[in-house]
């Protein structure tokens, strides 16, 4: 956060303040707008990209790497930031006329392609600053080929397009591009959502989560990884962001976790893996599932309800894996003085009521925005009754320039990939790439699945989740719908579940950096780390495919079935990773028991009481063996 130091020089400080005020504005609008009901769509979203796009070029230096904690815009920054105000402005000033041509029909004016080139550029150098230069090069690469598709080979040919009808594409089409929908739910759900998790914050309901975690975890083996856990999963239900979760929990969970003995790219991996799950977590799910209610067309209210399972078997996964390395090493929990007394957590247990607020809401089949408007008001309301949680006026103007600072990367981000999806869209490659999977596949929904996971995989490296999640949903799920018979709602939960893992699956994993930064070890192992503790979400994402109680469909008693075949399973594949499971596993049980439990967590065409019962009795035998196995030399001994 910008820090308005005294001893600046004035010049510094007043920039500093400017920056402040211009963030704080950005987040006043989206509240404002969300309060008196959203403007025309191409209004909404010009003032959105003017304030946001702009503040990109304040807040972020040049040079990658360099700290942006206390960054003070130089002259060259003030430049960009007001060029970046050009395109923006025009488009919200001319927004009726804009609306009301005829997109194929009327020529581009030639102040649109200047303002259209001048918003692709300052979008793309603003991706490359604030978000990836890999999602950078993407956009960057997909902009080119609109250049020469006619030069272009097989399904990547298109007829030749001209400049003005490329920057009709990118910037005056309101459907799609830079304007498109995409842009259009940050705008509006993205924005009020990330400023709730702004006030909760503030609030102080990570003091809550974090001595809630420790009263719940804490005291047990391996305590510090499992608060880890629990932290994790409790900050994603209002953050919805795998690096802020790391930052938030890690900076304290991780180094507490190399203390009782866990290795630093193991803490850091369990780290990584419990934060990505956080992007999971009813019922702030990242902008990527407000973006998955808009393209399905479905309420915000059922997604949350078809993800509550998935993220129950991820967190309880990630948790068995913890517990299992920890009793494999024999890692001790936290100590009684370190653990918080309950009088700790009374002190802030009504700051749950925003979210029960939120929940309620929602699950009343309120708008989204209009829930997340309620949770700000009520937060306001219930933390006014405790002194140490109060609102002071300086720090509600805090609130508001930490909700703008973190709405304009995801902003930009948004922006971004609504290029690449009106590239693919205009020339027909997302037909021509579904149709190549689901022919290599030999109409195979097992092998399109795999095929679809990868590419999902590889698109999400270095690239933000929403990103990766828009960019393969408008590829593969009109494929998997269309050829396969897939839900709707199944395609889009299944992608965006490998884009979430994305971030914890190496080489390239944002999050995994984040916790590496912290725990000062090696990322690529702790990439690979996170991936064995985060095994389960791969199982999770296949799992909505084929099991439809995944998304809570069918009987109660077949949804508590396939619930215990699914972690049962999976625990015997955590176990096998880990090499334990009760007591050290032979080296043959662990190359049998991964295919076993997969097998036993997904074949949902086996008689399901059958797939209970195994479960049930293989994991009751690798457990209690070795226990009356012991008790039983003990009493020979004896």
């Amino acid at each position: 956060m910008i820090s308005l130091d005294a001893s600046s020089p004035l010049k510094q400080r007043l920039l500093m303040q400017f920056v402040f005020i211009w963030a704080f504005i950005g987040a006043a609008f989206h509240l404002y707008s969300a309060f008196i009901g959203y403007l025309e769509p191409r209004t909404q979203r010009s003032i959105h990209l003017f304030l946001m796009v702009s503040l990109i070029f304040l807040l972020f230096p040049g040079k990658r790497g360099t700290n942006t904690d206390n960054f003070c815009p130089t002259w060259s920054n003030i430049l960009v930031f007001l060029v970046a105000l050009l395109p923006f402005a025009y488009s919200w000033m001319e927004a009726d006329r804009i609306n009301f041509r005829l997109e194929g029909v009327d020529d581009t004016l030639p102040i649109e392609m200047v303002m259209g080139t001048i918003a692709t550029l300052v979008i793309l150098e603003g991706i490359r600053r604030a978000v990836s230069p890999v999602l950078a090069g993407l956009v960057t690469v997909c902009i080119v080929y609109l250049f020469v598709t006619d030069y272009m080979p097989g399904v990547f040919h298109y007829r030749p397009l001209g400049y003005g009808e490329i920057i009709e594409t990118l910037y005056l089409a309101t459907g799609q591009g830079i304007f498109g929908s995409i842009t259009g739910i940050a705008a509006t759900m993205v924005a009020i959502f990330i400023a709730f998790g702004a006030f909760m914050e503030s609030s102080g309901v990570g003091r809550l989560f974090t001595n809630g975690g420790e009263m719940l975890a804490g005291r047990y083996s391996g305590g510090p990884a499992k608060v880890s856990v629990v932290t994790s999963a409790f900050f994603g239900t209002m953050s919805g962001s795998a690096s802020s979760n790391v930052f938030t929990t890690g900076s304290f969970t991780i180094p507490m976790m190399k203390r009782i003995g866990y290795r630093p790219q193991v803490a850091s991996g369990i780290e990584t893996a419990a934060s990505v799950g956080g992007q999971s977590a009813p019922p702030i799910m990242g902008a990527g599932a407000f973006i998955m209610s808009e393209m399905t067309n479905t309420p915000y209210s059922d997604i949350i309800v078809a993800a509550v399972l998935g993220s129950f078997c991820f967190f309880s996964l990630v948790f068995i894996s913890v517990h299992l390395e920890a009793k494999k090493n024999n890692l001790k929990g936290m100590s009684a003085e370190e653990l918080p007394k309950l009088k700790d957590i009374l002190k802030d247990i009504h700051l749950l009521v925003p979210i029960v607020v939120l929940v309620v809401l929602l699950m009343m089949h309120y708008s989204p925005h209009t829930a997340a408007l309620y949770s700000i008001v009520s937060t306001l309301v219930i933390t006014f009754f405790r002194k140490n949680t109060r609102f002071s006026v300086k720090a509600l103007f805090n609130t508001l320039y930490k909700a703008g600072a973190n709405t304009a990367p995801i902003a930009i981000a948004c922006a971004g990939a609504g290029i690449i999806v009106a590239v693919l869209t205009k020339t027909g490659l997302v037909v021509s790439i579904g149709s190549i999977i689901a022919d290599v596949s030999g109409g195979n929904l097992w092998m399109a699945a795999f095929i679809l996971m990868f590419v999902v995989l590889i698109m999400g490296m270095g690239v933000p989740t929403t990103a990766a999640y828009v960019i393969t949903a408008a590829v593969g799920t009109p494929m998997l719908i269309n050829d396969f018979g897939v839900p709707i709602l199944a395609a889009h939960m299944f992608v965006f579940y490998f884009a979430i893992l994305a971030d914890a699956t190496p080489p390239v994993s944002i999050a995994s950096y984040a916790a590496a930064s912290i725990a000062r070890c090696n990322p690529l192992e702790t990439g690979l780390q996170a991936s064995r503790m985060a095994i389960a979400g791969y199982f999770v994402g296949l799992s909505y495919l084929f099991v439809p109680e995944m998304r809570m469909e069918g009987e109660w008693q077949n949804i508590i079935g396939h619930l215990i075949a699914i972690i049962g399973g999976l625990t015997m594949v955590a176990g096998a990773i880990a090499g334990y499971l009760g007591a050290h596993l032979h080296l043959s049980l662990r190359i049998i028991l991964p295919f076993v439990g997969a097998y036993l967590a997904l074949n949902s065409s086996l008689e399901l009481s059958i797939r209970v019962i195994c479960v049930v009795a293989i994991l009751s035998s690798l457990i209690l063996a070795p226990k009356l196995m012991a008790k039983k030399k003990l009493n020979l001994d004896s």
